[in-house]
């Protein structure tokens, strides 16, 4: 079993996983800029965050930039926002062929893997996740979000083309994070729940089930993320072979845990803006304690944000969400 999913259902009570490293800058007066760029000020709002909480896993940051700036794109920087890709860098069949692959460790990729060097050798005793992107995130960000939904109908072979090179790419990443020491990543696919399930199945699931297929290890855990996915993809989604999941608002967690079998598991899915920065710690104190009534009896919830927890999240809301969770049956 993955080591993720064998943690889980052995634990003694309920466990909480938000994703969360840049919160963490609020004790370490760092920038988001300096956490996506430095892996040891990286290295130090995780710490942070893992002291003040005494979380079970410690992970890197997740930035859904950084495996397309290996491939080549532009992106828009500053100091207070995680990059975002600018414009365009593949729009045509032929410009797809010709694209290089890059190596791990390109451009800032190596400031991920090498944040989870420093997390397992500080460490050893708990489970280190790396994070990185999906494959039809990652093509689409290649040839443009909304332009990459029209593609999927007009040119669907360009599409796939850029799949195959995400996929071959995202397949040496994982293995670069497992020899960094990492037990797993956390991989977002969120332009994915975009698509409906069939289209899903194929220009997504499908080569989920390649990167599933080419773990580097048995017990090396691959945490799928997907913050639009809704209850009508996981059908498509339990059929890649996937043992873990982490979804966001959309999805129905108490009716999925219906449809999912006990042994995989599913986290989620408490707003990250809505909750973790909108409100005040009383609702989310409210909202984490009602989470945990509706999936109570399911060993195989871990309660969690529903996407990365921005910055400028309170430190008093995430005490709250601990503090629930600390006190839950």
């Amino acid at each position: 079993m993955q080591c993720f999913n064998q943690y889980v259902l052995s634990a003694p009570r309920r466990l909480a996983m938000p994703i969360a490293v840049y919160p963490g800058i609020a004790l370490t007066h760092a920038k988001v800029s300096d956490v996506t760029h430095n892996p040891e000020i990286q290295f130090q709002a995780q710490t942070a965050l893992h002291l003040r909480y005494h979380t079970p896993l410690v992970l890197s940051a997740m930035d859904l930039s950084a495996e397309a700036e290996a491939f080549g794109c532009t992106l828009h920087e500053a100091e207070e926002e995680v990059p975002s890709v600018t414009g365009r860098l593949v729009t045509s069949l032929a410009e797809a062929q010709a694209l290089e692959v890059p190596k791990p460790g390109a451009k800032r990729t190596s400031v991920y893997l090498e944040t989870v060097a420093r997390l397992r050798r500080h460490y050893p005793q708990y489970l280190v996740f790396g994070g990185c992107i999906g494959p039809f995130s990652l093509a689409a960000r290649l040839a443009g979000v909304s332009e990459a939904m029209e593609l999927t109908v007009t040119e669907p072979e360009l599409m796939h083309t850029l799949l195959q090179k995400s996929t071959d790419f995202l397949r040496s990443y994982l293995r670069a994070f497992h020899s960094q020491g990492a037990d797993g990543v956390i991989m977002a696919e969120p332009a994915a729940g975009l698509l409906s399930p069939r289209m899903m199945q194929e220009f997504s699931c499908a080569y989920i089930r390649q990167l599933v297929e080419a773990l580097p290890t048995a017990s090396f855990a691959l945490i799928y993320h997907n913050c639009a996915a809704k209850l009508m993809h996981l059908p498509v989604l339990l059929a890649t072979g996937v043992q873990t999941f982490h979804f966001g608002a959309p999805m129905d967690i108490p009716a999925a845990l219906t449809q999912a079998p006990a042994s995989v598991v599913i986290c989620g899915n408490l707003d990250p803006t809505g909750v973790f920065v909108q409100s005040s710690p009383a609702e989310v104190e409210q909202q984490t304690r009602k989470l945990l009534a509706a999936t109570q009896g399911h060993r195989n919830f871990v309660i969690s944000s529903g996407c990365d927890v921005p910055a400028r999240a309170p430190l008093a809301n995430l005490d709250a969400f601990f503090k629930a969770v600390d006190e839950a049956p």
